[in-house]
C-alpha cells in the first residue's frame, strides 16, 4: 500500500512538475531549479578541486581540455540551432584532468567536468577520450542529477521542491545535497538509472560526432571498459550502465542518427 502511494504521488507530481529532455523528448520529473543545481554544483566542484590532485601531464591536460571544449562547443551548437540556448543560461564550464588511478569520469551540473588519469589508458586516444566525456556532458545536459534529487524529494519527501525544504527541515536538505553529489574524493553524481545511462550514450554519440569525433569508435571503448572488469566488480563507471550486450545493440541503434552529425 505505501509503495503504491509513493508511487501515486510521483505520478501526480510528475503531472505538474516536468520537464523534456534535449533529443529524446523524454519527460522528466523537475523539482530542483537549474539556478539549486548549479550553484551547488560550483560550490562542491572548487571544494573537490581543493582537495584534490590534478594532473602534471601536460599533454594529457591539454587533450582533456580540448576535448571538452570541442564537445561543449558542439553542444551549443545544437542547442542553438534547436532554439535551447536557455537551457545552456548559467553554465560554466570546465574541464580538469585529476591524478587518480579511479577508472572514472563525471559531468556536473552546469558544465564542470572531471577526468581521472585511470581513464586515459582505455580511452586509448583523443577520440575515445570523447566517448568518455560526451557521455558525462550528457548526463549535465539531459539534467539527470535534477531528476535524481526530484525523485528523491517525492519519495521521501511528499514532492516539496528543494527551497521548501530547506526552509522547514535545512539540515535534511543540506544532507540531500550532499547525497546528489557524493562525498571524499570520488565525489560522484547519484547513480544513474539504466535509462538515463542509455540517454547519456545517445545524447553522447551526437555530441562527440558534432565535434567531429567518430562515434562509431564508442563501441570499441565500451568494449575495452568491461573488459577492465575481468569478470569482477565492474569499474565505478560500469557499476550501473546497462549490460556489454544491451550497450552495444543500443549504440548500434543509434549509430544512423550519430552519424549524420559526423563531418570527417
Amino acid at each position: 500500500m505505501y509503495k503504491k502511494l509513493i508511487a501515486f504521488s510521483i505520478a501526480v507530481v510528475m503531472m505538474v512538475a516536468c520537464t523534456t529532455v534535449p533529443i529524446t523528448g523524454r519527460r522528466q520529473l523537475s523539482l530542483v531549479s537549474d539556478a539549486q543545481m548549479m550553484q551547488m554544483s560550483y560550490d562542491a566542484y572548487d571544494q573537490f578541486l581543493k582537495e584534490n590532485k590534478l594532473s602534471r601531464d601536460a599533454q594529457a591536460t591539454a587533450m582533456v581540455k580540448r576535448t571538452g571544449q570541442r564537445i561543449q562547443r558542439a553542444v551549443e551548437q545544437y542547442m542553438a540551432a534547436n532554439n535551447m540556448s536557455d537551457q545552456l543560461q548559467g553554465f560554466q564550464w570546465e574541464h580538469n584532468l585529476i591524478e587518480d588511478d579511479q577508472v572514472n569520469a563525471w559531468a556536473m551540473a552546469g558544465g564542470k567536468t572531471v577526468t581521472y588519469t585511470g581513464i586515459l589508458p582505455i580511452a586509448q586516444n583523443e577520440t575515445g577520450l570523447a566517448v568518455v566525456m560526451g557521455h558525462e556532458i550528457a548526463h549535465a545536459i539531459a539534467k539527470h542529477s535534477n531528476e535524481r534529487m526530484s525523485l528523491q524529494l517525492a519519495q521521501q519527501f511528499g514532492g516539496q521542491t528543494l527551497s521548501a525544504l530547506a526552509g522547514a527541515q535545512p539540515g535534511v536538505a543540506q544532507q540531500l545535497l550532499m547525497t546528489a553529489y557524493g562525498a571524499g574524493s570520488g565525489l560522484g553524481v547519484l547513480k544513474y538509472g539504466r535509462d538515463q545511462e542509455s540517454e547519456a550514450d545517445r545524447l553522447g554519440l551526437i555530441f562527440m560526432a558534432m565535434a567531429g569525433y567518430n562515434p562509431q569508435e564508442a563501441i570499441p571503448f565500451w568494449e575495452r571498459m568491461e573488459a577492465k572488469s575481468g569478470g569482477q566488480a565492474p569499474p565505478e563507471f560500469l557499476s550501473t550502465h546497462p549490460s556489454a550486450g544491451t550497450r552495444r545493440a543500443n549504440l548500434q541503434s543509434y549509430m544512423p542518427e550519430a552519424m549524420k552529425y559526423y563531418k570527417k
